[in-house]
């Protein structure tokens, strides 16, 4: 059997070839469009068991066999693979089109929205409908019948451009290296970063250390290098992926204008005057001016601590580095050399405490206190086929033994895989005729790999990115909702989706959780409490700066997609570099081409709301605030609240809006407060 077409159990990577992908997605589209055409005859009646339920099933189907090619798209990318998948996405892409245009289908949910047998739905199955109503209309349901072939072109090229978008970030990050035979010009560098370069170097059959522009290999330059030289040469190299200034068939520029393009008239088309307000429609911010005002706000508030930021390292690079400008290569150097002299410890140093072999069972011990669960790994490969010998697989089960969620861990980079951090859904909950149907995530990070016979050690960042995702895949994978579009993420505003990630970062910072999941790794003593005050006490370093950097992101996405004439709209770095000059206290090299590779905008599910992160952020930190009230009587780790946030947040996932979601939670409504607090900036406005 065709491994694709096996939705017994868990994917069956191990079988899975690329010579699969196109019989299994022809079958299941002919399936998906029979049971379409079964379900629009006049003679089916206007009921969730009637219409709803069959077309679930049978797009179900589709999603969880398309979801993994599109999976080991990201995470295994091969030339047959991207064949497969690329040949395939123009006829999934008409498939979804046609259905959110279905006419006949859209008159059956407004009947069904209508008629006394939505009174009789659950909760969930009514958001469930309320939902697909929105979504039609925005699917294009209600266009002319002249207009919808174009509205249908639009979506093909655009899901296009969006894959090659991403494919040129890859493939340009993968194409460039540098090696070192020279051993003084590795001078700072940490010697976990100089052996993983020598170990690149050899598997290349090159002498000296190779270092490439995946994060693990890169970032350690930009951060201890002493040569200036070398760190310049891996900032413009990254800073310039998929641009001009590299292989024009990998430059994106093109693909930008094109895509912002198509963006504005599909807005038109739908009666929309720019993408930013078709983007909102789905999402908590009501207008493209609601979420500027949001911005702004914040922005006027960080910026004061922005500009003391930038002022203290510009005199500690004159005074201490000997640096007369400080260039953009310099600031990581910079920045890391100014907290290690004012607080005595190096992310280097740091690193040592947090190997693998302590955070993911640290982690997995923080969320099994909060939230009633056990984690346990599952090796046997029979059972959890996996896409890469690194992977590993884990299954969660209740307080009685049972099953509840089941995932995949995939942290190291490597080059078939694009940057980044993520999680994505296998599974997700339903009950069928069989029960409830366990729900499975995919956790992706890009981290260094095990070094020298060490087990991987991740930085305080690292850990913080850990934390973030894994908040994602309980989001998913701790559900209750039993219908599969309101289940877990699914049905959850785009801006509020990071709210149970961002929260799970703030226990990064807590003694209660860190001493349990610390261990340095030639000793296996915990990390010193000592060095944790001093983690603590730099916790806000530069974070102005990190801020406003969020924030001028936030702007740069929601200026772009609010333009209302294509032919108008500036080129992107133009966009750019507009917000920064209101925004940023520190502006890049005017050949920095960041737009080319902000994937999330131009290639995921952020573009017009990449201002999420911030805006959930309010809440997350605000939820979070619930833990920190207890740190007196039962501490931040306190069962009573964890299972209230899980009952609240995690368990109900999209079955209802976010914002009631929190007040059943909180009791109240958001206050920005605490998010101003835990980035040491003032609360009251400026």
């Amino acid at each position: 059997m065709n491994p694709l077409l096996d939705f017994s159990g868990l994917p069956r990577y191990a079988e899975l070839r690329a010579e699969h992908v196109t019989p299994a997605i022809t079958q299941l589209l002919s399936e998906a469009q029979a049971v379409v055409a079964q379900i629009t005859q006049p003679n089916i009646p206007s009921t969730w068991e009637a219409f709803i339920q069959p077309l679930e099933d049978a797009n179900e189907r589709l999603s969880r066999a398309w979801g993994q090619v599109s999976h080991l798209h990201s995470v295994m990318d091969t030339p047959p693979l991207r064949e497969a998948y690329n040949a395939n996405l123009p006829a999934i892409t008409a498939y979804w089109t046609a259905l959110g245009q279905n006419t006949v289908l859209f008159e059956k949910y407004k009947t069904l929205r209508s008629s006394t047998a939505f009174d009789t739905l659950t909760a969930p199955r009514k958001k469930q409908v309320d939902n697909a109503l929105r979504d039609f209309r925005l699917g294009g349901a209600e266009l002319l019948d002249a207009v919808k072939p174009r509205y249908s072109e639009i979506q093909a090229e655009l899901a296009a451009l969006s894959a090659k978008f991403s494919e040129n970030v890859l493939d340009a990050t993968n194409d460039w290296s540098i090696v070192i035979e020279d051993e003084q010009r590795l001078a700072g560098l940490p010697e976990d970063a100089r052996t993983a370069a020598r170990e690149a170097a050899s598997a290349a059959e090159q002498p000296g250390w190779k270092f490439t522009l995946h994060m693990p290999s890169y970032f350690p330059v930009m951060q201890y290098a002493e040569d200036r030289e070398l760190r310049a040469a891996l900032y413009r190299a990254n800073a310039t992926r998929a641009s001009e200034f590299g292989k024009p068939d990998w430059d994106n520029t093109p693909l930008i204008t094109r895509i912002l393009s198509l963006r504005v008239e599909e807005a038109h088309l739908l009666g929309y005057k720019n993408f930013a307000e078709v983007s909102l429609v789905s999402k908590m911010a009501k207008s493209p001016d609601e979420v500027l005002g949001f911005l702004n706000d914040l922005a006027t508030r960080a910026r004061p601590h922005a500009e003391k930021d930038l002022a203290e390292l510009r005199d500690f690079a004159q005074t201490s580095l000997g640096l007369d400008t400080l260039e953009a290569w310099d600031v990581t150097f910079a920045s890391e050399k100014l907290r290690e002299q004012r607080y005595a410890f190096s992310d280097h140093e740091v690193k040592q405490y947090f190997p693998e072999t302590r955070v993911v069972p640290g982690m997995f011990k923080l969320v099994e206190t909060l939230f009633g669960i056990h984690i346990h790994e599952i090796t046997d490969r029979s059972q959890a086929p996996v896409w890469h010998a690194d992977v590993r697989f884990f299954e969660i089960r209740d307080t009685h033994g049972q099953r509840i969620g089941q995932f995949y861990l995939d942290l190291y980079a490597r080059d078939t895989k694009r940057g980044g951090a993520w999680m994505d859904d296998a599974i997700t909950r339903r009950r069928t005729a069989q029960g409830i149907q366990t729900p499975v995530a995919y956790l992706n990070c890009n981290f260094s790999g095990p070094v020298g016979g060490k087990p991987a050690l991740f930085t305080h960042d690292d850990v913080i990115t850990l934390f973030h995702e894994f908040g994602h895949g309980l989001h998913h994978l701790l559900t209750r909702v039993e219908d599969l579009g309101v289940a877990g993420i699914n049905g959850v505003e785009w801006d509020a989706v990071e709210l149970p990630s961002q929260f799970m970062e703030n226990f990064c910072w807590e003694w209660e959780v860190l001493k349990h999941m610390t261990g340095h790794v030639d000793t296996g003593a915990a990390l010193p409490r000592v060095l944790f005050d001093r983690m603590c006490a730099a916790k806000n370093f530069q974070s102005g700066l990190a801020m406003l950097r969020q924030i001028e992101f936030s702007m740069f996405d929601m200026e772009l997609h609010r333009h209302a004439n294509a032919e108008q709209i500036p080129s992107a770095q133009a966009v750019l570099d507009a917000v920064r000059a209101r925004v940023a206290v520190m502006t890049p090299p005017p050949w920095n081409r960041f737009p080319n590779n902000f994937s999330h905008i131009f290639a995921g599910g952020y573009a017009a709301g990449y201002y999420s992160y911030k805006w959930a952020e309010v809440l997350s930190a605000d939820a979070f605030a619930a833990f920190e009230e207890c740190r007196d009587r039962a501490g931040v780790l306190d069962p009573q609240t964890g299972a209230r946030f899980r009952d609240e947040v995690l368990a109900v996932g999209g079955s209802r809006p976010a914002a009631e979601s929190f007040r059943a939670f909180r009791g109240r409504e958001p206050q920005v407060d605490a998010l101003l607090r835990h980035h040491g900036i003032q609360t009251t406005s400026a």
